[in-house]
């Protein structure tokens, strides 16, 4: 099990702002790189109601469970290795496997790990560059019949960070929106269409 803080800013944009910025940063298509989450929960959503999310992420063939849990500053994110097996018994309606994340969340929130349940899947083609100190991130997302265009600043000094991500899209002209994170909105579409 390896723990990290994320502090990251994010903002929903256009197709269009989404191609500009893009234009602006020089990033081609061969910059993008796909990733899978897969997303759990118990029935009656505790993980959701503690303000955490519980993912498996499928990257270049390796797969991570990661729980992120609110922290002082940003998020705390959890993170155990899985194997292949291992996800794909979780994704076919299996046990998610036991171990130091498993234990990590029945300490923090009481949640036993074998109440989560698989509920569907979020891919993202994502692109990376370095930018002031940080990470700008340019996804491109699909999930519930969705499509939708990111950009996150990765950051290790929240308010610096503020301040650049905010910079950025006064100079290109692009609104800044109140954006979720992709967690939520994935469960804000799943139970419309409930």
């Amino acid at each position: 099990m390896t723990q990290e803080i994320e502090i990251e800013f994010k903002n929903i944009v256009t197709k269009n702002d989404f191609e500009t910025l893009l234009t602006a940063f020089e990033i081609d298509n061969s910059q993008f790189k796909k990733q899978i989450n897969h997303y759990f929960d118990t029935t009656n959503f505790q993980l959701k109601s503690h303000k955490c999310a519980l993912r498996i992420r499928e990257k270049s063939e390796k797969y991570t469970m990661t729980l992120k849990q609110p922290h002082e500053v940003g998020l705390l994110e959890t993170h155990q290795a899985l194997t292949k097996d291992e996800a794909e018994i979780a994704l076919k309606g299996g046990p998610l496997p036991k171990g130091s994340l498993a234990e990590h969340l029945f300490n923090s929130f009481e949640i036993d790990i074998k109440e989560c349940r698989f509920l569907g899947t979020l891919i993202t083609k994502r692109a990376e560059i370095p930018y002031i100190g940080g990470t700008l991130v340019f996804d491109h997302s699909f999930y519930l019949d969705v499509e939708d265009f990111e950009i996150e600043y990765e950051v290790t000094d929240e308010q610096k960070g503020k301040d650049i991500f905010a910079k950025l899209f006064l100079q290109n002209n692009i609104p800044m929106i109140k954006t979720e994170n992709k967690i939520r909105r994935f469960f804000t579409k799943k139970l419309e269409q409930q």
